[in-house]
């Protein structure tokens, strides 16, 4: 175990926590997390001072602590007033209100996009006059580039929300922005029926393959809703007991086609025609194409708690390549993450041994540090966009959704709710603790507990940070 060992550190450590404490800590750890396979860091919120660290510089995989700072730094370089933007142009003339001409869509990863937006595309064509497109739909995703499906992502993960793809143009259903996904929802019918299922906000180019069937109350629900892997085809399979229901997030093929296919459909429900010649491509936007309107999206600021209280991945991804095109010209992995590694050297956190291989912890190949990542979330208290940050975090116990976040089940008798405001992660045999938490004494600390164990993982850090809390 790595002990503090400068002088000065030590004199500050006597001053600030009483070696009797120091012990008592160290014993809280060791027992609850074990000796080797857990990294511990706590710091004195003011100071910034470290009073315990266990194992502080060794290189541990973070989980979904990545997206710590990812949300620094997307708040540094892109801003807490950025919005991301959709605009949709037109080219050709306009013939007894058919357009001669394409349709172009410009994406910038709006993780909002929705059916709403669509529906206003649909008003900007018949302000123009238009009723009917003889042209093509065309994508200009090129704001972003490089594979759309991030690191990590196994094969047969792909199909959910958290292993999402994501491109320039993609859409999400609700306030959660899970981008580059349709909901499903299946419902039981009759005994011996296939249940029943609804698509929100519509097919957008998939297909549907409904191999489930209903059965009888009691029994096991067994049904799944998943992507065959790498195509478009959807299937609902197994047992659904009558009276219930199933509801799946489910992920695109092609963000971009099948985001540009759903907005098809709703433009023609809403009374714009298409040529049955028209097709949906992919191609940069003409120099002579005709603007006629702009979705932004809501600031990053108002953003940030559904990125970060519900761990949204896609999200992370789109931040990471929007750095990249802000800061590089270039709106790729590679790029936002060497954005990512300047940003925490600013901050003076030592990144040299760090390894980034993503930007939202998916990937089993990042690598950083407990103390480390505690000097983010000291240094980033100096900056004008802390409390964004901090109210964009987990706050332990709290049952809503958009408070509490991952942590809403956790830490909630009355004795430790609230106290910990912090964010989680998980990746196999990973589990991962990091942000500020207040001690009976009153005084608030700053901690990382990274922690790689195959069972009980999450039990393990609640009853280590539980105790702990007792002896801060």
């Amino acid at each position: 175990m790595k002990k503090i060992v400068s002088l000065i550190v030590l004199i500050t450590l006597c001053m600030a926590f009483p070696l009797q404490s120091f012990a008592s800590i160290d014993e809280v750890i060791t027992q609850g997390l074990g000796n080797n396979q857990a990294a511990v860091t706590i710091r004195d919120m003011q100071t910034g001072a470290i009073i315990y660290e266990h194992n502080g510089e060794k290189l541990m995989r973070p989980a979904s602590n990545m997206k710590l700072l990812t949300g620094a730094a997307a708040l540094a370089v892109l801003g807490g007033d950025y919005r991301f933007t959709t605009d949709v142009y037109i080219d050709g003339v306009i013939i007894n209100k058919e357009l001669n001409g394409n349709l172009y869509i410009k994406g910038t990863g709006d993780p909002t996009l929705n059916n709403a937006d669509f529906l206003a595309f649909a008003n900007a064509l018949k302000n123009q006059g238009i009723q009917k497109v003889n042209g093509d739909i065309v994508g200009d995703d090129t704001y972003f580039s490089g594979n759309t499906l991030p690191p990590g992502v196994d094969k047969i993960d792909e199909t959910y929300y958290f292993g999402a793809r994501t491109s320039a143009i993609t859409m999400s259903q609700n306030q959660d922005f899970d981008a580059s996904t349709v909901i499903i929802t299946a419902t039981a019918g009759k005994v011996g029926v296939k249940p029943s299922y609804e698509i929100i906000p519509n097919l957008s180019g998939m297909t549907i393959t409904n191999q489930a069937k209903t059965v009888a109350k009691g029994q096991k629900n067994t049904m799944k809703i998943e992507r065959s892997y790498n195509t478009n085809r959807i299937i609902i399979s197994g047992d659904l007991p009558q009276g219930s229901s199933k509801k799946e997030w489910v992920t695109l093929q092609q963000p971009t086609k099948n985001t540009l296919q759903a907005m098809q459909l709703t433009l023609q429900r809403a009374g714009i025609q298409f040529s049955k010649n028209s097709e949906i491509i992919t191609a940069p936007i003409p120099a002579d194409a005709k603007f006629i309107h702009m979705k932004k999206s809501r600031a990053l600021s108002a953003i940030l708690p559904a990125f970060m209280k519900l761990s949204n991945n896609s999200i992370a991804d789109i931040l990471v390549k929007s750095m990249g095109q802000q800061q590089k010209a270039k709106g790729n992995l590679a790029a936002g993450l060497r954005v990512m590694e300047e940003y925490g050297e600013s901050l003076n956190i030592p990144m040299d041994a760090w390894i980034l291989a993503d930007s939202s912890g998916l990937s089993d190949r990042n690598r950083l540090t407990a103390n480390g990542l505690s000097s983010l979330l000291y240094e980033v208290q100096q900056k004008s966009y802390f409390q964004t940050f901090y109210q964009s975090l987990p706050v332990a116990g709290y049952d809503e959704r958009l408070v509490g976040g991952t942590l809403r089940k956790r830490f909630t008798t009355s004795d430790v709710k609230g106290k910990i405001t912090a964010k989680t992660g998980f990746i196999t045999n990973v589990y991962t603790l990091a942000g500020y938490v207040t001690g009976d004494s009153g005084k608030t600390y700053i901690f990382t507990v990274l922690l790689e164990s195959k069972t009980n993982g999450i039990m393990l850090i609640d009853r280590t940070m539980t105790a702990l809390i007792k002896d801060l």
